[in-house]
């Protein structure tokens, strides 16, 4: 297909495997490798010529060292370029960690004009079973298309020939074991096959509610503890001293343990307790909004603990972090998590 119009694309290198080299057994990032994607797409796309890359190289970092700071750093990259003067972004990532800044960057540019796409790749690029060109060939499609603006992650899975494209928003961490990426309830926004694009979800309209006056600042609040559920958790092993918010991590059906069968110290319930008594609020997620909740989840929210409804544990995380960097009063911070601000809602 000929894009007569000459295309201008942002493309941001972080590092990550796709900007790695693998030597002696090790894979780390290398200097070199960023262009090597540029030059492989080059390559591969005969018709090249009518597309410009303007790279920069903010970070150079393997994504699981990635810390909040670095977010702040891409944002700022970001915002030095103007955004609006491209036809598109295209940020380079490592997989660890790419659920979590896909859903930073989703969260502060919630009003973008253009597509921004996150892109990764499961083995180093000289790696045949690779699947990095795949991806960034995919979003300079999306781009070229002008698909739709805001942050978007294509992957293309292991097994499977098709690329998935997911919300930044609604992306989950891979599953153990493997590289492989899904959309939280396995609802990706579209697919790429063939060289085309078809929509596997329906369009949501705007929401008229949503308020556009909650202008985001890049802060994100660094006194949050988030705590995973496993049977024998003991809520003594954590110091509270440095702790402002808490986020509990909860099973599938929205639970967590509130027995205290086996000892105090191992009830959730006892610990939301402890916290309200040092003015540590306490909020739970993922789970899904429905009339029927588990005794334990009732019991819960009676102890004045906040569920974070309907959001993955990546994207509650980020908004938290983001609510108590930018808000002091509660009811702010309780309304901007509750909006629907940018698509996050499943």
């Amino acid at each position: 297909m000929q894009h007569h119009t000459m295309k201008n694309i942002l493309v941001l290198f972080t590092g990550g495997t796709i900007g790695s080299t693998a030597a002696a057994g090790t894979i780390d990032i290398s200097g070199e490798t960023p262009f090597k994607l540029l030059q492989l797409f080059k390559q591969q796309t005969p018709n090249h010529q009518h597309i410009h890359f303007t790279t920069r190289q903010p970070l150079q970092i393997l994504s699981e060292n990635l810390a909040p700071p670095a977010w702040k750093l891409l944002i700022a990259a970001l915002e030095t370029e103007r955004i609006a003067q491209y036809d598109g972004v295209i940020i380079t990532h490592g997989t660890d960690t790419l659920a979590y800044t896909a859903a930073a960057l989703n969260f502060y540019f919630k009003n973008l004009t253009v597509p921004m796409l996150l892109v990764a790749s499961d083995y180093p690029l000289d790696d045949p079973r690779a699947n990095g060109l795949a991806n960034f060939s995919c979003a300079v499609e999306f781009i070229l298309k002008n698909i739709q603006s805001g942050v978007f992650v294509p992957y293309r899975n292991q097994q499977q020939k098709k690329i998935l494209i997911h919300k930044a928003s609604r992306l989950s961490c891979s599953l153990q074991l493997t590289g492989d990426f899904y959309s939280v309830q396995g609802n990706s926004f579209m697919q790429f096959d063939k060289k085309r694009f078809s929509s596997l979800s329906v369009p949501t309209p705007p929401d008229e509610n949503i308020t556009t006056s909650t202008a985001i600042t890049a802060r994100f609040c660094s006194r949050i503890l988030m705590i995973k559920p496993y049977p024998g958790l003991d809520y003594r092993h954590f110091n509270l001293e440095l702790v402002d918010v808490v986020l509990h991590d909860l099973y599938h059906s929205g639970t967590a343990c509130t027995s205290t069968q086996w000892g105090e110290n191992h009830s959730l319930l006892s610990f939301i307790k402890h916290c309200n008594t040092k003015n540590i609020p306490v909020y739970l997620a993922p789970a899904i909004q429905a009339t029927d909740a588990y005794q334990g989840s009732r019991a819960l929210l009676d102890l004045g603990a906040e569920m974070i409804w309907n959001m993955s544990i990546e994207s509650a995380y980020i908004k938290l972090m983001l609510a108590y960097g930018n808000f002091n009063n509660k009811q702010q911070i309780l309304a901007y998590l509750n909006q629907d601000s940018a698509g996050e809602h499943v």
